[in-house]
């Protein structure tokens, strides 16, 4: 059979056809040559014949690196844009089920039949049917393609968009939830992996709310719910378009902000956390940390000392470490409280 030729673009000389392009044929990959996407037409992100799903977004969630790209596939830009979050995928039992438990919308799961009968999830899965969820039966090849090779443990979700809260919603929250809340504002984490661990820790550390601009970072998706492990259904987030101006209202609350810095001189164990004052930690992004802007809105910049050869910490070791002396500090002083 011969092979598939494209028809010579005459105006131009050019043998990569714009026409093909624009129809994306459904019987063979088709790509836009300018961001190198693929289209509707690339049957290896499905053909949508037996369910209604979006593609999958692995190559959205990984950040922009394109040195060893030079003429292929290029990776897409660091996730900066609200698309990435139209539609997204849940998968792993803990993180799926939490999601039924909190009630959250749902709108189709796919899961392995051993498991939808399996006496453990049997009553939760039928809750979500009750809801309004589809749930379909599906064999382990399917769950595989769903999560984009990740560790499913038998059941994949298509949940909605995540709901975030407002910044003056989630403080008034936070000031009523705790007489001494801590909220974590996450600055250019652009790897959902680092974002997923950081939320994670902060929940497990009783956190009041995580905050993460809008713009140069990563938002709420399916990596990040896997990784936060159903954190994400305990802690309210907030996304802001301006972070400085966040801070700002934050101070206005009556926050002190601690920002984390490699070469700040003063050191995390040494500040007094336990006068009860509301506190914002800020950790910065990978690479670049903390921007001037949210420097200069800090109250103090604190480091984590290392004794060892590494120079740095990823932020989300660098988070779970501070959050951890905060927590510590705040403990020890209430057993002293209680023991006089």
């Amino acid at each position: 059979m011969e092979g598939f030729k494209p028809r010579r673009d005459d105006s131009t000389g050019d043998r990569r056809s714009s026409n093909n392009v624009e129809r994306g044929r459904s019987d063979r990959p088709s790509y836009n040559r300018d961001d190198r996407q693929p289209s509707s037409g690339d049957r290896r992100f499905g053909d949508n014949r037996n369910d209604s799903f979006s593609k999958p977004k692995e190559w959205r969630d990984r950040p922009a690196n394109n040195r060893h790209n030079r003429g292929g596939w290029q990776d897409p830009p660091a996730p900066e844009i609200a698309e990435e979050e139209v539609t997204d995928y849940l998968y792993g039992k803990h993180s799926v089920f939490t999601a039924i438990e909190k009630e959250r919308q749902i709108n189709r799961i796919w899961v392995l039949s051993k498991l939808r009968h399996h006496p453990a999830f049997f009553t939760l899965i039928d809750q979500a049917k009750a809801n309004g969820t589809v749930v379909d039966e599906v064999d382990v090849q399917r769950l595989g393609y769903l999560a984009n090779g990740g560790n499913h443990q038998g059941i994949v979700a298509q949940v909605a968009p995540h709901d975030y809260l407002e910044i003056e919603e989630l403080i008034s929250r936070a000031l009523a939830t705790s007489d001494h809340p801590i909220i974590v504002v996450a600055d250019g984490i652009v790897d959902p992996q680092n974002l997923g661990s950081i939320l994670r820790t902060a929940e497990a550390m009783g956190v009041q709310g995580v905050i993460i601009p809008q713009r140069r970072a990563v938002g709420i998706t399916s990596t990040v719910l896997k990784v936060a492990a159903g954190a994400l259904e305990h802690i309210p987030v907030a996304r802001v378009v301006n972070l400085s101006r966040a801070l700002g209202q934050l101070k206005e609350a009556g926050f002190w902000i601690y920002g984390t810095t490699a070469d700040a001189e003063q050191a995390i164990y040494t500040v007094d956390f336990t006068d009860r004052r509301p506190v914002v930690l800020a950790i910065g992004g990978e690479g670049d940390g903390l921007s001037l802007l949210t420097q200069k809105g800090c109250d103090h910049l604190v480091s984590i000392p290392l004794t060892g050869k590494t120079p740095s910490l990823n932020a989300a070791n660098a988070a779970a470490m501070c959050l951890y002396e905060i927590s510590r500090q705040r403990l020890s002083n209430m057993l002293r409280l209680s023991e006089r």
